[in-house]
Parts: C-alpha cells; structure tokens; sequence
C-alpha cells in the first residue's frame, strides 16, 4: 500500500527544495559547471556499477535487456504520437517532437528511482542499466522520422524531403555519439572489462559519496522544473494530462515486460517501469530543436521536464514499485 512517508528520502527532499527555493524566489544559485560535472560523475558511476554486475550475469539476459529496450525505445514514442494526434489533437510535427520525449530516457528519474529502492531495501538486476544506455537514441530517431513523414504528408514536396536526408543522417549519427551514450556504454565497458583488483581503487569514490552527489543534481533539477511553471498557461489541460497519464501508460508497459519478458525481480522490474515512463529533458531537446524547428519547444520542454518528471519522482516511482509488486504477487 502507498506510504507516504516513502517520499522522505534525501534525494527526493532535496529535489522540493529546489523547486520550493525557485518558487519563492530566493536567490540560490547553482554553478553550471557543477550541474554538468555532477551528471558526468551520475552517469560513469551507474555505468561502471552495471557493467561490474554486467561481468557476472549470462550474455544471454544480457541480450534479452538490449532487445527489451529497443523494443521500448522504438514503440513507445509511437504509442505517445497515436494519443496526441487522436486523443490531445495536436498537429504533427508538434506530435513527433514531443513522442520522441516519451520513448527516450531520464538519468535523473533513473537514479531517483535507484534511491527509492535502496531506501526500501529492495535489490535489482544490473539489466536496467544496459537499457538506460540502449533507450536513449532509438525515440530520438523515431521522432526524427515521424517529422519527416509528417512534412511530406503536408507538402507532398520530394525534392525538399530528399534535400533533408543529409541532416537526417548527422542527427542519427549525433543520437548515436550522444554524450550520455558514450559515457554510460564506454563506463560499463570498463567495468566489465577492467580486473576487481583495480576496480576496487576507484569504487569507493563511485559508490560512498554517490548518493550525496544525487542529492546536489536533484537540487538543481528542481529548481530548474520550477522555471516551466510559468510557461504551463501554453500548454493546453489535455497536454497537462497527456504528461502525466502518459509516463503511467509506459510504466505499467515497462514493468509487465520487466517481470514477464526479462524474469526480474520486483525491484528490477519497477527500474525497467521507470525507463517506460520516463522522459527525456537532456538528450531530445536539443535534438528536435535542430531537426523540427516548427515544433514550440515550451510543449514538449514543459511537459518532459515541468509535469512528466516533478510526476516521476513524486508519486510515479513508488507507483511503478507498487505495481511491480502487484504483478510479482509480493
């Protein structure tokens, strides 16, 4: 049953500071190098974490992890565009733009969530994290393609859509390389690859004050999420909705694949729900800025980082935890 005293972890506390702090309009201010430096620091820490663990588990889960997250990564930007266009009515390259978000990753939902479970007890699988790794590119490619359709349904102009096959290739390219990709794919290769002997030197620098350092990151985020409130006026109440009903949608899709597809234990399966219900705010915005200028970015930045993530964090975690355990029978 839901706790509400399950939400009082520092993490999440530190993340409503934040958000409280830019809402009475203090002057608290966080160094951009900093937040920068601190999600580099995220990122290599749960990479070299699940490649660690990576090292002792079958090649063959492994696999059935990366096949799982293509799967999530390709199908559920399309799930997000079928309810805008249907049900939210929103023109379609808005659509693409915003489903590219819903199909894509968030490593701060991501840890958050990590720090739910440690603050419950509850262990999980090192699958998740090769899948956080594997989801951040294939939404980004999916949107990049609905544009493109999208376009050449309302102009029937070919010429101009071949003339964009350039760009369509470096953003594909530019997916691919993404920082984050690089950072958590090359840490767990090193964790995988590298000797415990020597891994042992630099784990307690990746592991005692790792938590702490989640904390400053929530910090920032919230307050950053507090900077859309004011733009929510532009976002229309079925978007409002769509933000929040979609990350349940992909969640409860994330922990039935979790438990029944991959035979994860409750907490890995509420890890793979949160990669379902999560939505992108570093990797996509930038990315369909370029490729989808005629898309307004208050709709899918609001909603990926003003509603879906504040939800996350909030009440989506423990929910997905919860419906990991309904579904496991525990």
């Amino acid at each position: 049953m839901f706790n509400l005293s399950n939400l009082f972890i520092p993490a999440i506390l530190f993340f409503a500071l934040g958000f409280v702090s830019r809402l009475i309009r203090s002057d608290l201010k966080f160094p951009p190098d900093l937040a920068k430096a601190l999600s580099i620091y995220l990122l290599v820490g749960i990479g070299l974490h699940g490649g660690m663990e990576l090292a002792h588990s079958p090649i063959n889960s492994a696999l059935d992890a990366i096949g799982v997250a293509l799967l999530l990564g390709f199908g559920l930007p399309l799930i997000a565009y079928a309810i805008l266009i249907w049900l939210v009515r929103i023109d379609a390259l808005n659509a693409s733009a915003i489903a590219a978000h819903y199909g894509s990753v968030s490593a701060g939902t991501f840890l958050t969530a990590i720090a739910y479970l440690k603050s419950q007890g509850i262990s999980y699988e090192s699958y998740p994290v090769i899948m956080l790794a594997v989801m951040e590119s294939p939404a980004i490619i999916v949107g990049l393609l609905l544009a493109k359709f999208s376009r050449r349904a309302e102009s029937n102009n070919a010429g101009a859509a071949a003339g964009s096959n350039g760009e369509i290739k470096r953003l594909l390219h530019e997916a691919v390389t993404n920082g984050s990709v690089v950072l958590l794919f090359g840490s767990m290769l090193i964790g995988v690859i590298a000797s415990p002997t020597n891994l042992a030197g630099i784990t307690p620098f990746f592991s005692d004050i790792f938590m702490g350092a989640l904390c400053l990151f929530l910090l920032e985020m919230g307050m950053d999420a507090a900077r859309r409130i004011d733009e929510f006026r532009h976002v229309g109440l079925l978007l409002l909705g769509f933000g929040i009903a979609m990350p349940i949608i992909g969640g409860a899709i994330g922990v039935f694949v979790g438990h029944t597809v991959l035979a994860l234990s409750v907490g890995g399966a509420a890890l793979v729900g949160v990669l379902g219900a999560s939505a992108s705010y570093i990797a996509v915005p930038p990315a369909m800025r370029l490729a989808v200028p005629e898309a307004n970015p208050s709709f899918y930045l609001t909603l990926s980082l003003g509603v879906t993530f504040p939800f996350n964090v909030l009440l989506g975690i423990p929910l997905y935890f919860h419906m990991a355990k309904a579904i496991a029978g525990v």
